[in-house]
């Protein structure tokens, strides 16, 4: 195998998607897993549809989810530019090259025609394709359609007969009838060049060894090896990744949810988890592990191991992989990704002091463990940051309703007003001694505590909780359920 060389090649007209994010992903393990090389190339000649902030998009959308190029914008490379809107160069020498050699030809038909040719060929029963029209022009022909002042297109003479073989790694050998291709249009009557020519000229002038992309491509890869044979270029090897379905196994949209990078990370998802459920849609490594480090899928990636059938999104499967990640990272890597939602929120500033960072890690530490987002996370610190207004229903009927709720309440305050220090270790003791004392249970205690200091009946101990809220917020809030119960008797 030549040394192994891959492309993400994506239009940037809109947001990068996740099933691009996962074509990315296979050609950045299998360039990983061969010591080889990852491209990335921005496919922008569709002037009209593309954007500079698309493009920004989908760089700032890579980086995130952590799949760097070799060669590409913002590194550069041997073989740029890295931009298709800025290669004219090199199509319009590959189309006088093919023109030269009598392997394409100027298609002087317009719109009108080219749509009446279609009708025709639908009602006689036949392939609605090019007739081939303008392959054998006279020069009167031409003279007489410059004058009319036509813009010729390109058209590739293609062969009428046979069949063009793509031996694709992932599905076997898949055939074309080349009678059902027609000529294809290589170069618009603008000059600029078509999808097929230009992605094959790029192709192989960055030495491209394995074009790995998505199955909708398929259609589009017989003829690429036409364009290839006919300009003497030797044909790269090719892979065809399976769509992604929704759920009800229709097409993947925007009804179904999220679906850009820049949603999920707004969503409160974590790139790493993201990317190791992308892994899992079309690939498996052979047991029954899901989660699954870089470094290990760079180890273990083969192409033979990728489905051929279209794998199902499901966003719960994500959510809880994400969840997996929160406990499992490394915690300051877990305050970073969620400084954003942390800052939105306002629970600290730009510039906070040592103790507020101290503390905020604390926190994050003690609430990751209950939450599967970022945004969980976040609605998680909500009350150690801001008052508590509301009190659960049911955890009010539970824990609030109770004969004996009062005197509980009040112990409870007694016991935050005296203990010293005042830290998780010696506010449990003194809560089971107190429990004892008045011969109920510690559990009586602990989640009337609960509920007065955060308004929920679930989260990390209580004894962190109230050493993070602080004796003084703890005794405030104490003091106000105390008032609550004795309003709602």
């Amino acid at each position: 195998m030549n040394k192994v060389k891959v492309r993400f090649a994506p239009s940037p007209t809109g947001d990068l998607h996740i099933g691009g994010v996962r074509t990315a992903l296979f050609n950045w393990l299998f360039a990983r897993h061969h010591d080889g090389k990852f491209v990335l190339r921005i496919e922008d000649t569709d002037l009209e549809r593309s954007t500079k902030e698309s493009v920004q998009q989908i760089i700032s959308a890579m980086k995130w989810v952590g799949l760097n190029w070799d060669e590409g914008p913002d590194v550069g490379g041997d073989f740029g530019p890295y931009y298709q809107s800025e290669r004219n160069e090199f199509y319009r020498k590959a189309l006088d090259y093919l023109l030269e050699k009598g392997r394409a030809y100027y298609c002087y038909c317009t719109p009108e025609e080219i749509d009446q040719y279609r009708k025709e060929a639908e009602a006689s029963g036949k392939p609605s394709i090019y007739p081939g029209r303008c392959r054998h022009l006279t020069e009167e022909e031409i003279k007489k359609y410059k004058e009319e002042g036509r813009q010729p297109t390109i058209r590739l003479k293609t062969p009428t007969e046979g069949y063009t073989v793509v031996n694709d790694i992932i599905r076997g050998e898949v055939s074309f009838e080349n009678n059902l291709i027609g000529d294809l249009i290589i170069a618009k009557s603008d000059g600029t060049p078509t999808y097929n020519l230009a992605c094959v000229v790029d192709d192989h002038l960055m030495g491209i060894t394995h074009v790995i992309r998505a199955e909708e491509h398929l259609s589009n890869t017989p003829k690429q090896i036409l364009i290839y044979q006919a300009l003497d270029y030797p044909i790269p090897e090719f892979a065809h990744v399976p769509m992604i379905l929704a759920p009800d196994r229709s097409k993947l949209s925007k009804r179904h949810g999220a679906t850009s990078v820049d949603e999920f990370k707004d969503l409160g998802y974590l790139p790493q988890a993201l990317i190791n459920y992308l892994l899992l849609l079309g690939w498996s490594p052979g047991n029954n592990e899901e989660v699954i480090p870089l470094e290990q899928a760079i180890r273990d990636f083969d192409l033979k191991d990728v489905s051929k059938t279209a794998a199902v999104y499901d966003v719960q499967k994500l959510t809880w992989m994400n969840g997996v990640y929160m406990k499992e990272l490394p915690l300051e890597e877990i305050v970073q990704q969620a400084m954003p939602f942390i800052k939105k929120a306002a629970y600290i500033g730009d510039n906070p002091t040592d103790d507020e960072m101290k503390r905020l890690y604390r926190i994050v530490d003690v609430v990751r463990e209950r939450s599967r987002t970022l945004t969980e996370l976040v609605e998680g610190m909500d009350y150690f940051y801001n008052e508590v207004e509301e009190y659960e229903e049911k955890g009010v009927k539970k824990h609030f309703q109770p004969d004996d709720t009062l005197m509980v309440l009040e112990n409870d305050l007694d016991c935050l007003e005296k203990v010293e220090p005042f830290e998780e270790s010696a506010i449990e003791e003194l809560y089971r001694q107190r429990s004892e004392e008045l011969g109920i249970k510690a559990a009586r205690m602990i989640h009337t505590t609960r509920l007065a200091l955060s308004g929920r009946t679930f989260g990390p101990s209580v004894f962190t909780l109230i050493e993070l809220v602080g004796r003084e917020k703890a005794i405030e809030r104490l003091k106000k359920a105390i008032d609550f119960v004795k309003e709602n008797k």
